[in-house]
């Protein structure tokens, strides 16, 4: 069998067919197809000599690197679970996240793991840290087992797990809109398929040379490396502080494909391109919201012979939509039609399909959709649903139900078939290009004790999306210090969900019927008398300090 069925294939016959091109760039770093498959072969021993059993859970908690994508893959490999972990989050938000999946391995770096030791012994199924970077290993004690990276990969050779297509390979974090971050469960199924599709109407070949800018955390940055491994092309990995850094790389490494998010284009079409970015950059997608109409004719304008392809996804699904190259100027605000190999409905609340251009909530079916939220039977009862008897495509005589993710956003159909975004159901943010939950802000708020009671929501940003916005009122002491609240933010927080703007007003803040703070209300109330929009400069400027 030449097709790949499982994540790690991806690159095993990648490897087959020309093992000495190259798979992966990092800074003066390359290496090859066939160096990539024997360090994940290498990285499966070292996983199993550690007695990591089927399905047990891998996190990974580095920048862009090579030993972050042989992790990746090769926890799958070996028949475990890989965690990606955004690089930005803060100890306590890693903490959380290992202990609800209860992940057994750690893949981090000395750096990072000082920064995680006042919280590991919380983490009671974590067993063993691997260390990508060479020095000293620390002295620790009690049950969890230190490794360098090196060390690892010197143990005996030994065959992964057994692993069918329907197992899991990943759990993506996202933010719900309420409460803690909710671990999407990805299947070896979901992401070899989302590979394959995106890759078709993208039309990567083995010559295509990915720009990896998004966080592999993401389903749409990991992403970047399955499309690439699925036809032999090359990924190039970038860790940027600064949007003129993609610049450079797209021209130093002459870049064929970019994939980012709206926040990051709108910085992009500011800035003066290398003209010899053209010359090479056969296309650029855009993911995560929609694209503004400007920011993209100025890329247009930068980028004539590129093609822009406008795509819609979720984590639960991976991708559902684009928009073909050919299409953009005739409908520029559309997310276009179905991904091949998924189908896309528009149903009304009662299950039947939405008529052309009525409001309705879009709906996801196919190979796809992934396994549900781990360990968390509510959330996955309320977005992966049956799908009604009569929905096209399900015969009367098929007797077991078919599960669909059922997005929470509205949106309409034309008569042609394509698709408009409207509006999300839910009250979560969408922030430099991150999803935020208003919950996950007013817990940090309250963490600090600085504030009685707080609220927290997303007001519409030029470059953002959204910009957070908190309305606090003072603590027991009746004072409160705006800055020194803010600054605790930039501590306890990752830079993309420190608040833009702080209101403090005495108490008790208004409850709706059901005695919760009635943050729709606040919301309005702010945007009523709102203030023109932060600064996109200096509240970048501000992230990318409290980041480092």
């Amino acid at each position: 069998m030449t097709d790949a069925s499982l994540l790690a294939e991806l690159i095993k016959h990648a490897a087959a067919r020309n093992p000495d091109a190259i798979a992966l760039s990092y800074g003066k770093q390359s290496i090859s197809y066939g160096a990539l498959q024997q360090s994940i072969v290498a990285f499966v021993s070292g996983l199993l000599s550690l007695g990591l059993q089927r399905g047990e859970r891998v996190a990974i908690y580095l920048e862009k690197r090579l030993e972050t994508v042989v992790a990746s893959f090769g926890a799958t490999a070996a028949g475990c679970v890989f965690v990606p972990l955004n690089p930005l989050l803060k100890a306590d938000q890693v903490a959380y996240i290992l202990r609800d999946c209860n992940v057994r391995a750690l893949v981090t770096s000395n750096e990072r793991l000082s920064l995680l030791t006042p919280v590991l012994s919380s983490c009671h199924d974590l067993r063993h840290v691997i260390l990508a970077n060479a020095g000293p290993l620390p002295n620790r004690g009690g049950p969890l087992a230190t490794l360098r990276w090196d060390d690892l990969l010197q143990a005996s050779e030994q065959p992964g797990h057994r692993v069918i297509d329907t197992d899991m390979a990943a759990i993506l974090y996202t933010s719900g809109s309420t409460g803690k971050p909710k671990g999407v469960v990805l299947s070896h199924r979901n992401m070899v398929a989302g590979a394959k599709s995106v890759a078709s109407y993208l039309e990567n070949t083995a010559d295509d040379t990915l720009l990896a800018a998004l966080p592999l955390s993401f389903d749409a940055g990991f992403s970047q490396l399955t499309t690439a491994f699925h036809v032999g092309a090359r990924v190039v990995l970038l860790n940027y502080l600064m949007p003129r850094d993609v610049l450079k790389a797209l021209a130093q490494e002459k870049v064929t494909g970019l994939t980012a998010v709206p926040p990051l284009y709108i910085q992009l079409a500011e800035l003066e391109w290398p003209a010899a970015i053209g010359e090479h950059l056969r296309y650029f997608a855009n993911t995560g919201g929609r694209m503004p109409r400007q920011t993209l004719t100025a890329l247009r304008t930068r980028l004539p012979t590129s093609k822009p392809y406008l795509m819609y996804g979720l984590t639960e699904a991976f991708r559902s939509t684009y928009l073909p190259p050919d299409e953009v100027d005739r409908r520029p605000d559309s997310i276009g039609k179905a991904i091949p190999n998924a189908e896309i409905l528009v149903l009304r609340e009662d299950g039947s399909a939405c008529a052309a251009n009525e409001p309705g909530e879009l709906v996801h079916r196919g190979a796809l959709v992934g396994m549900g939220y781990w360990n968390d039977h509510e959330k996955t009862a309320e977005r992966y649903k049956p799908l009604p008897a009569n929905t096209p495509g399900r015969d009367a005589g098929l007797v077991l139900p078919e599960i669909a993710v059922f997005s929470g956003d509205t949106v309409r159909i034309d008569e042609e078939g394509y698709l408009y975004f409207i509006g999300r159901r839910d009250e979560m943010m969408k922030t430099s290009g991150y999803r935020v939950s208003p919950t996950e802000v007013e817990e940090v708020l309250y963490a600090t004790r600085l504030v009685g009671e707080c609220v927290a929501f997303g007001v519409d940003h030029p470059t953002l999306g959204h910009a957070i916005q908190v309305i606090v009122t003072p603590g027991p002491g009746g004072n409160l210090d705006t800055a020194e609240l803010l600054a605790e933010c930039r501590r306890r927080m990752p830079a993309y969900m420190v608040p833009a703007g702080v209101t403090v007003r005495s108490g008790p803040l208004p409850r709706n019927p059901n005695g919760k703070i009635d943050r729709k209300a606040l919301a309005g109330e702010f945007l009523a008398g709102q203030s023109p929009a932060p600064d996109a400069t200096n509240l970048d400027a501000c992230r990318q300090g409290s980041s480092k």
